[in-house]
């Protein structure tokens, strides 16, 4: 998981309530989780776009699901202790990703386009 987040431009690593998240420009995008509360799961919580998560836990109930927490902001688990698939992992850690480090840019753009106008 260091590798692949750790890939990503500005990307850090913080522990935080125990495990490793990952963050961009302080955003966390991603937090890796070993038997979190006794879950029995090894697995990573991502970020995830509108829709995502309940589509990925309709479509793999083995792989995905929906972790405790940040799951009621449309956060998908992904778990890492079944047949791991690197790319998807790599691919759903990207998009969280990008969520987190837009996030920041739009704001500033709508706050840069306000003051045109007015």
């Amino acid at each position: 998981m260091r590798k692949i987040c750790l890939a990503l431009p500005d990307a850090t690593e913080k522990e935080a309530w125990g495990e490793p998240t990952f963050r961009v420009r302080g955003r966390m995008f991603a937090m890796y989780t070993n038997n979190h509360h006794n879950d029995g799961r090894i697995a990573v919580w991502c970020k995830a776009p509108l829709g995502f998560q309940s589509m990925m836990v309709a479509e793999a109930p083995t792989r995905f699901f929906v972790p405790p927490y940040v799951g009621v902001n449309g956060w998908v688990g992904l778990r890492l202790d079944v047949d791991v698939d690197w790319k998807e992992v790599a691919g759903v850690v990207d998009q969280a990703y990008r969520m987190a480090a837009e996030k920041p840019a739009r704001a500033a753009r709508s706050k840069k386009s306000a003051a045109a106008r007015s």
